[in-house]
C-alpha cells in the first residue's frame, strides 16, 4: 500500500470532528505525510449570526464568520501536535463543507480525505445528505469516514 503524502481533515469545532483530527493526525504522523486543517465557515454580520442561532439552534456555530474559524483550527492544531502530525497547515475555507473540502482536496492534491460520520445517521442527513456521504460519493480521493459518533 502507498502511504498518503497529502491529508486534509475537515472540522467544525464539534467534538465529534476532533476525534475526526485526531485519526488524520496520526495517520499522517505515521506515513509523515502533511495534514491540512480545514474549517468552511461563511462570512456573516451580527444580525446573520443572530437570525441563523435562531433557526439553527445548536448548529448555529457552523455559520459564525471567520473569528471562530481561527479559534477551531487552533484547537485542531493543539491536537493534532498531540495525535503525532509533524507538517501541519490551517485552511480555514469560504462556503460549504463538501464543495469547499473537494475543492481543497483537489487543490493540495491530497490523497485522503478525513471526515468524522457525524450527520450520517440523522434524519436531516438522511433527507437532504451530509457532509460525510456527500464527500464519500463526490471525491475523487480516498475517504476516509471516522466513526466519531455511534
Amino acid at each position: 500500500m502507498t502511504a498518503y503524502r497529502t491529508i486534509v481533515v475537515g472540522t467544525d469545532g464539534s467534538d465529534s470532528s476532533y476525534v475526526a483530527v485526531e485519526k488524520a493526525a496520526a495517520l499522517a504522523g505515521d506515513a509523515d505525510a502533511t495534514l491540512v486543517l480545514a474549517c468552511a465557515y461563511f462570512p456573516t454580520d451580527d444580525r446573520d449570526v443572530a437570525a441563523a442561532a435562531d433557526v439553527l439552534k445548536d448548529e448555529a456555530y457552523q455559520v459564525r464568520g471567520s473569528a471562530p474559524t481561527n479559534e477551531i483550527l487552533h484547537v485542531a492544531r493543539e491536537k493534532a501536535i498531540a495525535a503525532g502530525a509533524k507538517n501541519i497547515v490551517e485552511r480555514p475555507i469560504v462556503g460549504e463543507p463538501v464543495d469547499s473540502l473537494l475543492d481543497l482536496v483537489k487543490e493540495t492534491k491530497a490523497d485522503l480525505l478525513v471526515v468524522g460520520n457525524r450527520g450520517l445517521n440523522t434524519i436531516t442527513g438522511r433527507l437532504l445528505g451530509s457532509v460525510p456521504s456527500d464527500v464519500a460519493r463526490k471525491s475523487r480521493s480516498d475517504v476516509l469516514i471516522v466513526h466519531t459518533v455511534r
